[in-house]
């Protein structure tokens, strides 16, 4: 393994044409593109070199977007030796190899950068393994990855490493990486404009798979420029990137929820389009549609969650492509409904307050006495039949004895709360007077 790694300086020898994307990497780090807010003087890497205090690093980004090469160009700017490892494919018999050659090369005065790509998919044990090493100054960890670093991995690793968040690259920043492209292929791509800016997009702010895009699209001999028909028609769309069990079903499930409880329509249709399309199960969002119902809009609507019951309903009765339009309508309705949360809230407070209080008996007026002994021992006793007090209220306590009356519900002034509201307001002041 020892014989595929990569140090400073060396270049592969050319067996063979090398990809665009291959012979286009950067140099230096102020040829990457799209970083500058983490590369330059003022970011918090660039500050890092500029000072010489450069530590173990977590790259947070989505891919195509230059981890692997700025570690690379790291290993360059500190005179380290480059030692690349992917997770996927290192077991730990291959890490104590590794981690053996960077003992050897410190103690010949020599440090080593440890990239690791897809660094969440190692297991606890196996990243706990870095910890030594990164503390004694064996090895400067570089640790790659697409997934959130808070979930994914350790504590006592992230405690060891600063995380350095990578941004998808802007149509601006691919424009730029396609000249480049341009200029080493010594020609210029066969579309017009539009059609460009269709193939901009396709890359969905990915560099790497915009230059395989280039190098496809330069390979065709297209006689005169090509429209977008022209482009689509010989290029398949690229699928969005959007992994249903990773950050983007999380972070654009939370952008569909926060856009219904924005009351924006516009927005929530927008993200629960980009989840169907990057082949989200209809039925997950189905359940949290009906979730936000219940939770933001509450008893403001009550009608909320039945039509999200009805959507649900309609769409195992259809299917896909049609019963989708259901659930849409479903966004729709809870985007524009009137929101409450104090429902929400004031079942979260008496749960707490269960818990604090959960050896506390009913009041015995409260209780059911269906035998002798229990009516002895006061079950029932006093109890008032609210149907036979005026107005149907009697008033009575039935917090435990012990127990402060607390309030949990405060029913917003919108919607249908609002009604619920005045009729809360009106109990109030019963059992005011009933208790005077």
């Amino acid at each position: 393994m020892a014989d595929l790694f990569d140090r400073p300086g060396e270049t592969p020898p050319d067996t063979g044409p090398r990809p665009l994307a291959d012979r286009l990497r950067p140099r230096a780090l102020s040829e990457v593109i799209g970083q500058g807010e983490l590369l330059g003087s003022d970011g918090p890497m660039g500050a890092m070199l500029a000072a010489g205090t450069l530590g173990s690093l977590i790259l947070w980004g989505p891919p195509g977007v230059g981890k692997t090469t700025i570690a690379r160009l790291l290993a360059d700017e500190t005179d380290l030796t480059f030692v690349q490892i992917s997770a996927i494919f290192t077991g730990v018999p291959d890490l104590k190899k590794v981690f053996e050659a960077a003992r050897l090369r410190r103690q010949n005065g020599q440090g080593t950068l440890l990239f690791v790509d897809e660094i969440h998919r190692f297991n606890k044990a196996q990243q706990d393994g870095f910890l030594p090493l990164m503390e004694d100054g064996t090895i400067l960890l570089v640790g790659a990855t697409t997934e959130n670093p808070s979930f994914e991995l350790n504590a006592a690793l992230l405690s060891r490493a600063q995380v350095m968040v990578l941004t998808r690259l802007s149509l601006a920043d691919l424009e730029l990486l396609a000249q480049r492209a341009e200029a080493e292929l010594g020609k210029g791509l066969p579309l017009d404009g539009p059609a460009r800016e269709a193939l901009l997009e396709m890359a969905d702010g990915d560099g790497r798979a915009l230059l395989n895009l280039v190098e496809q699209v330069a390979g065709w001999n297209a006689g005169e420029k090509l429209d977008v028909e022209g482009l689509t028609k010989r290029l398949m769309r690229r699928a969005a990137h959007y992994d249903k069990s990773g950050d983007s079903h999380y972070n654009l499930i939370s952008a569909l929820h926060k856009s219904v409880r924005g009351s924006d329509p516009d927005a929530a249709l927008y993200w629960f389009a980009r989840m169907l399309e990057g082949g989200e199960d209809p039925r997950f969002l189905a359940r949290r549609i009906t979730r936000m119902a219940v939770e933001d809009i509450g008893l403001a609507d009550p009608q909320a969650q039945t039509h999200c019951i009805d959507a649900w309903n309609t769409y195992e009765r259809l299917g896909s492509p049609e019963g989708e339009l259901a659930l849409a309508q479903a966004v729709t309705y809870l985007a524009l409904a009137p929101k409450s949360n104090a429902g929400y809230v004031a079942y979260k407070a008496a749960r707490v307050a269960a818990k604090a209080t959960g050896s506390e008996p009913p009041p015995k007026h409260i209780l059911n006495a269906p035998t002798g002994l229990m009516k002895e021992q006061g079950y029932g006793e006093g109890y008032a039949y609210d149907h036979d007090a005026e107005d149907g209220f009697s008033g009575q306590n039935c917090f435990p004895e012990t127990m402060k009356r607390p309030v949990y519900y405060l029913p917003v002034e919108r919607g249908f709360e609002r009604e619920l509201k005045r009729r809360l307001d009106y109990f109030v002041k019963l059992r005011a007077r009933r208790q005077s």
